[in-house]
């Protein structure tokens, strides 16, 4: 099957992210969307298997096979937990809405080193850009203060929550170059350390609840084979 068919076909679930999601889009602002496909088990029978992920169709669009996406979410996968807790959901059929109804057994204090260390290789790739250019890329410096801020937020109260909320203006002056690379790495400081501070009274659970997402999973690709749909 044509990879394209397989988001075409067998998307569960999807959703907007990036700008629009995060309650920073504007004018211009791209649509940047997600989703997760199932692919039908019978196709995990053949030597070649089916793709974990797929680019397209639409320009802006991405997409993850369901058991890769339960894997990166469990691994506290910035980007894939945040797919389930955009504001912005587009499509969920039954196995959509049960993966959607599992939010909460991906999320772990875990989400601190995954989230952190994410963040870290953005920041130096924004001090390649302050060296090579002159400047960072605002845009990324501040998708970083926000990504960073949602980390502290998820460790403080157990909640993932990717709107930017009362943050949108501060931010945005740091998308239009208003804020001086010092203050903003200030902030990215200030950010992490209170991130540090709020993993050892997290309201988290060590490690994701595994063994509930595993169930999903294997009864959805058994539902699959059999040739009938999940039921929430």
């Amino acid at each position: 099957m044509n990879p394209e068919d397989l988001v075409r076909e067998h998307t569960v679930y999807a959703c907007v992210m990036g700008s629009r999601a995060f309650g920073l889009a504007t004018e211009g602002s791209d649509t940047d969307r997600r989703g997760v496909f199932l692919a039908p088990t019978p196709l995990f029978w053949r030597f070649e298997k089916p793709p974990t992920h797929v680019d397209g169709p639409a320009d802006e669009q991405f997409s993850w096979e369901l058991e890769r996406f339960c894997l990166l979410a469990l691994r506290g996968n910035p980007n894939a937990l945040e797919c389930l807790h955009s504001p912005l959901v587009e499509h969920a059929d039954a196995t959509g809405r049960e993966l959607l109804a599992l939010r909460e057994a991906f999320l772990s204090r875990q989400a601190h080193e995954t989230f952190v260390r994410y963040a870290i290789g953005q920041r130096r790739k924004l001090e390649a850009d302050l060296r090579k250019h002159g400047a960072p890329r605002w845009k990324h410096a501040m998708h970083l203060l926000r990504l960073l801020g949602t980390c502290r937020d998820l460790l403080r109260t157990g909640r993932l929550v990717v709107d930017a909320g009362d943050q949108r203006e501060p931010l945005l002056a740091v998308k239009r170059g208003e804020v001086s690379w010092a203050e903003v790495e200030r902030r990215m400081n200030r950010l992490g350390e209170e991130a540090d501070t709020a993993l050892a009274g997290s309201p988290l659970p060590a490690e994701p609840d595994r063994a509930r997402v595993e169930d999903f999973v294997i009864r959805t690709r058994r539902a699959s084979a059999l040739g009938v749909q999940v039921r929430a």
